[in-house]
């Protein structure tokens, strides 16, 4: 039995130093940034958050200032009170990916120390399926705003942050009549969002094939963060697992994060990326 024990703590201790020696440290993220940029879609303009169909940048999970929110702005300016008043979102509501080339000038003419990127669910989230981007399109979006971001600033830290699970949303809000009724009159989402009621196979087979796109996007974003370097982050699919509820969205289109889930998501995105 002695020689069991030892055999097995000499066991233990080989596969400790291998974990040690394989597992990829994270490099120190540095000096919290004094200015940050966000680039994305409508989530980051926090459209719905606050008013009837407008963008509300005050309840952006990123750049937003509202208390409530407790945005990545708020959260560094509490240790880096060199950033108060540098938080740029340069967003767009309605963009895709194809549009992150150009959020990328900006943030870079605003010369960033910190960028966000949450891109991808207008790429997916389209009028029907045939519509969405392709995966390849999708990277080489990707890959050409990120290239810029490297060029311009070869210092800033950039984090990518995952999209969320459209099929989650669909969902929490099939059962609610306002819900339904706010998709089909405003026609949103529909690659997913069609006959949220139905259970015929060629229904349910279309809704999973547009998670398994935004799933594969996702992973374009972890591989092209991973090519980046050092400098960037991938969150992990810490959102696209979050599970949001329908509390958590606009009571006007059941699509967006409201005040709410703009908090949910500052809290789930922000400590899966740099440590400041």
């Amino acid at each position: 039995m002695t020689l069991v024990r030892r055999a097995l703590a000499t066991l233990a201790g080989v596969t400790a130093l291998v974990l040690l020696v394989t597992s990829p440290a994270i490099a120190d993220p540095g000096p919290p940034p004094t200015s940050m940029t966000s680039l994305g879609d409508s989530i980051t303009r926090g459209f719905n958050a606050c008013g009837w169909y407008v963008d509300c940048t005050s309840r952006s999970f990123s750049t937003g200032d509202h208390s409530t929110v407790n945005s990545h702005y708020l959260r560094i300016r509490a240790v880096s009170p060199g950033i108060n008043g540098r938080n740029n979102n340069a967003a767009r509501t309605g963009a895709k990916s194809a549009d992150l080339y150009g959020q990328a000038g900006t943030a870079v003419s605003q010369g960033a120390g910190y960028v966000t990127i949450l891109i991808g669910a207008n790429d997916a989230c389209t009028g029907s399926e045939s519509t969405m981007t392709s995966v390849a399109t999708f990277r080489a979006n990707i890959d050409s705003a990120l290239n810029r971001l490297k060029t311009g600033l070869p210092n800033a830290r950039v984090y990518v942050i995952s999209i969320p699970d459209v099929h989650r949303l669909w969902s929490v809000g099939k059962d609610s009549s306002s819900a339904r009724t706010a998709w089909s009159l405003f026609g949103i989402c529909q690659s997913i969002l069609a006959n949220p009621t139905s259970t015929a196979q060629a229904d349910v087979d279309r809704r999973n094939r547009v998670r398994q796109r935004v799933i594969d996007f996702n992973g374009q974003l972890a591989a092209a963060c991973t090519a980046y370097g050092s400098n960037c982050r991938y969150d992990g699919n810490a959102v696209f697992g979050y599970p949001f509820t329908l509390a958590q969205l606009s009571g006007w289109d059941y699509f967006h994060p409201n005040a709410t889930g703009q908090q949910v998501l500052a809290t789930v995105s922000y400590p899966a990326g740099f440590a400041w």
